[in-house]
């Protein structure tokens, strides 16, 4: 989890709620993230057993949510799995369920999230895991709480050009995830890397 890179992803989820509502998603989507967090680093594997799921059907399936969510966002919409500020729903309602996903899952504890927890808590204490992403849960949530302070100094007009451009940079994730996720399910995916090296006697026959 990178509080920097997800700040502006908050922002653009949110900047139509007011300051406590903004509070409150970003406190209950970093709790719901810890606790998913915390499952998966004393009971990853049997979660995965128990479900008949594996990290990559999980990759895939987050790399599609966020590349949707970035798609809209490049196009200037609200998608569906963020917000609709015309819906006769109460705000707060709207914001919670925003706080569970997409920031909850997959963006805050996402499949790289699960992954790489799951791999430390093998080789080391669980606690010691936990004791890091608290650490980063509350860097990132003062981070999301001011980030109304960052939108009244960019404003509006400059707001639309990061959510532009966090919308382009969340969909190659989102593309990027469910790649890894489909070469992992499929090996025959993966590039073979042997065929694509050039050798010395192959660049020279091209003449350059």
């Amino acid at each position: 989890m990178n509080p920097i890179a997800n700040l502006p992803v908050f922002i653009s989820l949110t900047n139509d709620f007011s300051a406590t509502t903004i509070k409150r998603i970003a406190l209950r989507s970093l709790l719901i993230a810890t606790i998913i967090v915390a499952l998966f680093a004393w009971g990853g594997q049997a979660i995965l057993i128990v479900f008949g799921i594996n990290l990559a059907a999980l990759r895939i399936v987050g790399g599609l949510l966020v590349g949707m969510i970035g798609y809209h966002m490049l196009q200037g919409n609200s998608s569906k799995l963020q917000h609709n500020v015309s819906t006769t729903q109460p705000q707060l309602d709207i914001g919670m369920n925003i706080a569970v996903s997409p920031l909850a899952m997959p963006i805050l504890a996402g499949p790289g999230t699960i992954a790489t927890t799951m791999n430390l808590a093998v080789s080391i204490n669980p606690l010691v895991v936990m004791g890091s992403f608290a650490v980063l849960a509350v860097i990132t949530y003062f981070l999301f709480i001011e980030g109304e302070l960052v939108v009244a100094k960019l404003g509006s007009n400059l707001m639309n050009v990061i959510t532009r451009m966090m919308g382009l940079i969340l969909a190659t994730i989102g593309v990027h995830m469910a790649v890894v996720g489909l070469q992992a399910a499929f090996p025959v995916l993966q590039p073979d890397w042997k065929k694509l090296v050039v050798t010395d006697t192959e660049w020279k026959l091209t003449g350059w």
